[in-house]
C-alpha cells in the first residue's frame, strides 16, 4: 500500500484516499508512507471510527491551499462521507468485518476480501467532485470472483436486540415473520438464552417487566441490564459511563483493566469524551425517569460489568488464564494486575474458545458474587475416578455454572452410580489392571475356544466385548466397592459366571474342561491361549495304549499334543495320534530309548499299557 501510494503522488494531482482494513494496517502503513515521502507538502492522516472527532474532522477537511492530503481510512470512507480534493483512491480490496459465533457468544473481527458493491463504491469516491483515478491492489480478472454484495448483518450479528424487540411485539417464533435473509438458528438460540440469564425473557420467550425496562434504553441489552441495575443500587451513572466506554472504542485509552479507562476517561477533557459523558447522563436520566432508585450501594466496576456479563464471570486458573462461567478460556497479558486477580468479569474479549485474549476486564470478588448472583449458585456433589489411587473420589462443589466457588471433600457412599463411574474408570484405565486369576483367564479363554469353535451362541468375553457388556457383569460387582484394592479375584470371577447362563456352564465343562484325563490317570491342564489351538504337554509313555486323538467341543477340535520325553523336553507336537504312533514313533523310539533305557519303548505303542514310571533297576 505504501509504495502504491507512493507511486499514485508521483503520478497524478490531487489527494489520495486510502482504504485499508483496520487500524492496525492504517498506522503500519503511515509509518512506511512516511518514510517514503518526504514532501512537506503533502499531509498524512488516519480515519477510523476509533479517533477522536478532532482528529477525524482534521481526516475529511479540505487540504490546505497548496497542499495535498492522503488520508488512510477504513471502510468507514464509503459511503456518505466526502472529502474535498480527493481525485486519487488506493483501495486494498480488504475489510474487516464483525463475525458473531452464537456457540461461544463472541464477536470476531476478520479480515475478509470486500465485496463487488464495496470496492465499487470505494472507486467512485476518486470521482465526487472531479474526474479521477482508482488503483486496486489486485488483478482485475479477481474482480470476477469477489462477493456480489456484503453479507447481510442479521446473519452474523448478535441477535439479543432483535429478540427482545419482537418479544415485545408478541412474536417469539422467527418463522412466524417473513424475513428477506432469516436469522440463522444458532444465533436466535443464544441471543434468547442470553435475554434469559438477563431476566428479559420468561420461560416462555415472552418479555418480562425487566425486558421492558431494558428495551426502554437504546443500548444492547447487556449494557441496558447494567444500568438498570447499577441504578437499583444508586450507581446508575457510573454504570452509564461504564456503558459509554464500551460502546465507544478508544474512550480512555486502551488498557485492559476497566478501571483504569474509567480513571482516564474521568480526566479526559477533550471534546468527544464530554460528549460521551453527556450521552451517559442521559441513558442514566432515562432510568432514573422510570426506575426507582435504591440506597446507595458502593458497586465496583467488576460487579457493575458481570450485570452486563454474567455468563462472562470468571476465575484465575493461574498465570493470567481463567475459565468463563460459560466454559469457556481465556487469558490476559502475565504482566497486567488482572493477572493475579482471583476472579474478573469480562466485558471484551476475541479469540478462540478454548483461548480467547481478554481485552477488557475488572476485577470481582468471591463475595460479591457470592451475594449478587446467589440465584445462580448451585451446590453439587461430584464423584470422580482418581486414575493414579485407582479409587473414587467425592467432592462437594459450589458452582456458578462452569466455575468452582469452593470444593470440599466428601466420603463415598457406593451405590448402583458410583459403580458406574467406578467401572468407567477401570475401563479407561485398562481391563488389565483388574485382579484376574489365573482361573479366570482360562474361563475367559475356554468360553472364547467355544465361541470361535461354535459360533456366536457363546458371549464374547474379549476386552471389546467385556467393555460393551459392563453393565451385566462389572457394574454389579461394583455396587459396595469404591477401590480397586476392594476387588478380589473371586470378586471378578463371580462377575464373569454372570455372563454364562446355567445351562452352558455344563456344556462349558463337558465341550472345554480345564484339564484332559490321560490314560494314566494324570490330570493335564489344557491351555487355551496357545497360539496353534488348546494344548496339553503329556510325557508321550501317558498315552500308551489310546488309539484315538483325544478332542473337545463335543469331538470337532482336536487337542494338539506336545509329546514330551521323560525328562519333559518336548519330542513330537501332532494332532494325529494314531497317525504318529504309526509313523514317526519309530524313530523317535529309535532316537531315544538308548539315553533312556528304563522307560519302555513298546514296538506297537496303540497296544501298550501307559505308565508314569519307570521300570525299576536291574530289569
Amino acid at each position: 500500500m505504501a509504495d502504491a501510494i507512493a507511486s499514485a503522488l508521483r503520478a497524478d494531482s490531487g489527494s489520495v484516499l486510502a482504504f485499508l482494513p483496520g487500524a492496525a494496517e492504517i498506522r503500519r502503513t503511515q509509518n512506511f508512507l512516511s518514510e517514503r515521502v518526504q514532501d512537506a507538502s503533502i499531509e498524512i492522516v488516519p480515519l477510523f471510527g476509533a479517533l477522536d472527532a478532532a482528529v477525524q474532522d482534521r481526516a475529511i477537511s479540505p487540504a490546505p491551499k497548496g497542499m495535498r492530503k492522503v488520508v488512510l481510512a477504513t471502510s468507514i470512507a464509503e459511503t456518505s462521507l466526502t472529502i474535498e480534493g480527493v481525485r486519487i483512491v488506493v483501495d486494498s480490496g480488504l475489510a474487516r468485518v464483525p463475525r458473531y459465533e452464537p456457540d461461544i457468544g463472541l464477536t470476531r473481527l476478520e479480515t475478509v476480501r470486500a465485496a463487488r458493491a464495496a470496492v465499487d463504491q470505494r472507486r467512485g469516491r476518486a470521482g465526487r467532485t472531479e474526474p479521477g483515478v482508482c488503483y486496486r491492489l489486485w488483478d482485475e480478472p479477481q474482480t470476477a470472483s469477489l462477493a456480489p454484495y456484503t453479507q447481510p448483518e442479521i446473519l452474523s450479528a448478535d441477535l439479543s436486540s432483535l429478540v427482545l424487540d419482537l418479544a415485545q411485539w408478541g412474536v417469539s417464533d422467527p418463522a412466524a415473520l417473513s424475513f428477506l435473509d432469516p436469522p440463522p438458528a444458532p444465533a436466535w438460540k443464544e441471543a434468547k438464552s442470553l435475554l434469559s440469564e438477563l431476566n428479559a425473557l420468561d420461560g416462555d420467550g415472552r418479555i418480562t417487566a425487566e425486558g421492558k425496562s431494558l428495551r426502554a434504553l437504546a443500548l444492547p441489552p447487556r449494557l441496558a441490564r447494567m444500568i438498570v441495575d447499577s441504578h437499583r443500587a444508586g450507581e446508575g451513572e457510573a454504570a452509564a459511563e461504564i456503558a459509554a466506554i464500551i460502546t465507544e472504542r478508544g474512550l480512555g485509552g486502551d488498557s485492559v483493566d476497566l478501571e483504569h479507562r474509567r480513571d482516564q476517561f474521568r480526566r479526559d477533557r477533550s471534546p468527544r469524551a464530554a460528549s460521551a459523558r453527556d450521552l451517559a447522563r442521559r441513558w442514566a436520566s432515562q432510568v432514573a425517569a422510570s426506575e426507582r432508585a435504591g440506597p446507595q450501594d458502593d458497586l465496583s466496576t467488576g460487579l457493575m460489568l458481570a450485570y452486563a456479563f454474567p455468563d462472562r464471570v470468571a476465575r484465575n486458573r493461574g498465570n493470567g488464564s481463567f475459565v468463563l462461567a460459560n466454559g469457556r478460556g481465556a487469558a490476559v497479558e502475565q504482566t497486567s494486575s488482572l493477572a493475579r486477580a482471583p476472579y474478573i468479569a469480562i466485558g471484551e474479549m476475541t479469540g478462540t474458545a478454548a483461548s480467547g485474549r481478554i481485552l477488557l476486564a475488572a476485577q470481582i470478588t468471591e463475595s460479591e458474587i457470592e451475594r449478587h448472583f446467589a440465584e445462580h449458585i448451585e451446590s453439587a456433589d461430584e464423584i470422580s475416578f482418581d486414575r493414579g489411587a485407582m479409587a473414587l473420589r467425592a467432592r462437594r462443589k459450589r458452582v456458578l455454572h462452569a466455575i468452582t466457588l469452593s470444593e470440599a471433600t466428601l466420603a463415598v457412599s457406593p451405590s448402583e452410580d458410583t459403580a458406574r463411574i467406578f467401572a468407567d474408570g477401570l475401563i479407561a484405565a485398562g481391563l488389565d489392571r483388574l485382579p484376574w486369576s489365573k482361573a479366570a483367564k482360562q474361563w475367559r479363554d475356554r468360553v472364547m475356544f467355544l465361541r470361535k469353535a461354535e459360533g456366536d451362541s457363546w458371549p464374547d468375553l474379549s476386552d471389546e466385548g467385556l467393555i460393551a457388556r459392563r453393565d451385566d457383569w462389572l457394574v454389579p460387582a461394583l455396587y459396595d466397592k469404591i477401590a480397586l484394592k476392594d476387588i478380589s479375584p473371586g470378586d471378578l470371577s463371580d462377575a464373569l459366571m454372570a455372563l454364562l447362563p446355567w445351562e452352558m456352564r455344563a456344556r462349558l465343562e463337558r465341550e472345554a474342561p480345564t484339564h484332559f484325563e490321560a490314560p494314566t490317570g494324570s490330570m493335564l491342564a489344557i491351555d487355551y491361549e496357545a497360539e496353534q489351538g488348546p494344548t496339553i504337554a503329556v510325557r508321550l509313555q501317558e498315552l500308551f495304549g489310546l488309539n484315538a486323538h483325544p478332542s473337545i467341543a463335543a469331538g470337532k477340535v482336536p487337542l494338539v499334543l506336545e509329546l514330551l520325553s521323560p525328562a519333559q523336553r518336548p519330542v513330537q507336537v501332532t494332532r494325529d495320534l494314531p497317525g504318529f504312533w504309526r509313523g514317526s514313533y519309530a524313530a523317535v523310539r529309535s532316537d531315544l530309548r538308548g539315553r533312556y533305557p528304563r522307560h519302555p519303548w513298546p514296538d506297537d505303542p496303540a497296544s501298550a499299557v501307559p505308565t508314569r514310571r519307570a521300570k525299576p533297576r536291574g530289569t
